[in-house]
């Protein structure tokens, strides 16, 4: 017995705001998790907890957010990584320096006056959130199982509306209203 197994040869394309950012058409399973490994790590040592934003310094946040961007374009083709790491130094409004890595983009910001350093390509949190949550499923099994989290594990999804053997489809269930 034979079985053929198709590989994707074609980049995903993630459309942000007319922005195609591309990642790889396959990724090795190692290679996936040593980089959510890394994003779960640094989550970690910056001491956030996901489920309790609230006092949280601003600081510690912005470093899990360059995790994520940092996890993300690990996942990209080379230029979409390098236009969605980039980090501007910006001064009153105009951009002066634009940076590969954000801890010299820091160093050089700290040397001008009212100068602060921003992502490349802004983006929403709710946005790098999605993004993550794209990523994971195709790259982490699609099968609706996630990769362990710092909380020990993440629920399996939910099953099809409608119960096994009741004759209810998919599509007919889809067209009901949420909150019923």
């Amino acid at each position: 017995m034979k079985k053929t197994f198709a590989l994707n040869t074609e980049p995903h394309v993630a459309d942000v705001g007319g922005v195609e950012l591309l990642f790889q058409p396959e990724v090795m399973g190692d290679d996936f998790m040593d980089a959510y490994q890394s994003l779960i790590d640094a989550q970690k040592s910056s001491g956030v907890s996901l489920d309790d934003l609230a006092g949280v310094d601003p600081a510690q946040l912005r470093n899990v957010s360059r995790a994520l961007r940092d996890f993300l374009a690990r996942l990209m083709l080379p230029e979409s990584a390098e236009l969605f790491t980039r980090v501007d130094v910006v001064v009153d409004g105009k951009l002066v320096e634009s940076f590969a890595d954000a801890a010299e983009a820091e160093e050089y910001a700290a040397e001008l006056a009212n100068a602060r350093i921003v992502d490349g390509l802004r983006l929403p949190d709710r946005v790098l959130v999605e993004l993550l949550e794209w990523v994971v499923e195709l790259f982490g099994g699609g099968n609706g199982q996630r990769p362990p989290t710092s909380s020990g594990g993440s629920a399996a999804s939910s099953p099809p509306p409608g119960r096994r053997g009741m004759g209810v489809s998919p599509s007919k269930a889809s067209t009901r209203t949420r909150g019923r």
